[in-house]
């Protein structure tokens, strides 16, 4: 039986934490900057964790 691949698109995407929380980056962040708020564009930086509700899909990608 083959090896089951990581999706390459996902790999790149996503990380994992140390207690295994999956983290992601915000959307929104490359483009027409001008109208945006400086505090929305410094939030849009930081890194957030996936939902729970997505969480199973996002594993099942990245085949964890």
């Amino acid at each position: 039986m083959p090896k089951v691949k990581t999706k390459s698109s996902a790999k790149k995407r996503f990380s994992l934490t140390g207690t295994g929380k999956i983290k992601r980056k915000h959307a929104f962040k490359s483009h027409i900057l001008t109208k945006k708020s400086t505090k929305r564009k410094h939030n849009l930086t930081k890194t957030g964790l996936v939902d729970v509700s997505d969480e199973g899909r996002v594993r099942d990608m990245l085949r964890i």
